[in-house]
């Protein structure tokens, strides 16, 4: 539990704190709007679509602790190449580099865990989201700090030294346990026990949860992963400066990390996609709310409610697929339910919003109405996944 935490630490801050903090300063350096920086989280989630199955795969094949490795170096080694990044283009190639770091580090996590322990999953799949989702909150006003004191280049170097050594160490307690766990098949909590018998991936194609997840995250990822670059600016338009703008980015990334605990450890006690529901619609609402606030502190409490769901379909996803489909193959089918996240999310979110605030000339109340609907059908969609029917 411990060595999968703190792998994933340094990714999840290089994910959700860091584009939110350097947002503005690529757009100075750059010379370009908010559309194609927006697109830097398309290419961080096209890697995550494209390589998530894969790494699934690998993971059965090589084993967790040596995918995990390979993610913790490329985690660590982008940032200190960073600096070197002189155009727009390479910018996104770093973006991309970034996402299938995360991809050789999440899903390997999520695995050792919940096989480890079965019969908490939604629990100890919340503790490594958590640390996934939180590390944002921690590292936003250190990237902040450091870049004010040390500088650009200085900065990059810094966390990329601190991600290898914490990662590298992390890796030595990273690995799946040697028998499926006396645990295994046991009831979790309200829940059905784990399924003795675990679908292919073919047969999990073939049922309704599978697409009704898929759709979900499409949806509910882009109205989340959408905040990331859009909390600080609209905290920006505001009024604020740049450290209190901050501050709403931290309060999304405080809560998308928060509930991933306290949902994980909750989805054990309760029916994982009504409460999971139950936190999309509150989302939609607040984004529905956002645009009429000038009041920071109320901007910074409704992007709280925002990421306490982002980080709820993280913590509770999980859980939920292997409820459905069995923990044999949990890697290579949630890895296809993460190309949703990964080719739908990442357009219709970051990119699609950035562009219409750049013609819009900064309406907000465009692109907060259409996350906000995103969250409502996802409420909607997720209620729908269960468990296939035996037959």
């Amino acid at each position: 539990m411990a060595g999968s935490s703190a792998a994933i630490f340094w990714s999840g801050a290089f994910v959700f704190g860091f584009p939110g903090v350097m947002s503005p300063i690529w757009q100075k350096m750059f010379q370009v709007g908010k559309g194609p920086i927006g697109n830097t989280l398309f290419f961080l989630l096209a890697a995550v679509g494209l390589f998530m199955f894969l790494v699934g795969r690998l993971q059965e094949r090589f084993g967790s602790r040596k995918v995990v490795i390979v993610g913790v170096l490329l985690c660590g080694l982008n940032p200190i190449f960073l600096p070197q990044v002189s155009s727009l283009s390479l910018l996104y190639v770093w973006f991309f580099i970034n996402g299938l770091a995360s991809c050789f580090i999440y899903l390997p996590s999520l695995t050792i865990v919940q096989r480890w322990f079965p019969e908490k999953r939604g629990l100890v799949s919340g503790i490594v989201n958590l640390a996934f989702g939180f590390s944002a909150a921690v590292m936003a006003p250190v990237f902040h700090f450091l870049l004010q004191s040390v500088g650009y280049v200085r900065m990059n170097i810094i966390v990329g030294a601190c991600a290898l050594v914490v990662g590298l160490t992390a890796t030595f307690f990273t690995e799946l346990p040697k028998s499926e766990g006396a645990g295994a098949g046991q009831p979790a909590g309200g829940h059905s026990p784990v399924p003795a018998q675990s679908l292919t991936v073919a047969e999990s194609l073939r049922t309704k949860a599978f697409w009704y997840l898929w759709l979900t995250w499409a949806l509910q990822g882009a109205a989340g992963i959408a905040m990331v670059t859009l909390s600080v600016n609209f905290g920006l338009s505001r009024g604020a400066a740049l450290p209190a703008a901050i501050w709403v980015l931290t309060a999304f990334n405080i809560t998308n990390g928060l509930s991933r605990l306290v949902m994980g450890y909750l989805s054990d006690k309760v029916k994982r996609s009504s409460a999971m529901s139950l936190t999309f619609f509150a989302a939609g609402g607040a984004y529905l709310l956002l645009p009429g606030m000038n009041d920071l502190r109320a901007v910074v409490f409704l992007a709280s409610i925002i990421g306490f769901a982002f980080g709820t379909l993280f913590a509770v996803s999980a859980p939920l697929a292997s409820d459905c489909f069995g923990l044999k193959h949990f890697g290579a089918i949630f890895g296809l339910v993460f190309t949703a996240y990964g080719f739908v999310a990442g357009v219709v979110g970051p990119s699609l919003s950035g562009y219409i605030l750049d013609v819009s000339k900064g309406n907000y109340s465009i692109v907060f109405t259409y996350l906000g609907i995103f969250c409502f059908l996802s409420g909607f969609f997720i209620r729908q996944v269960a468990p296939p029917s035996k037959t």
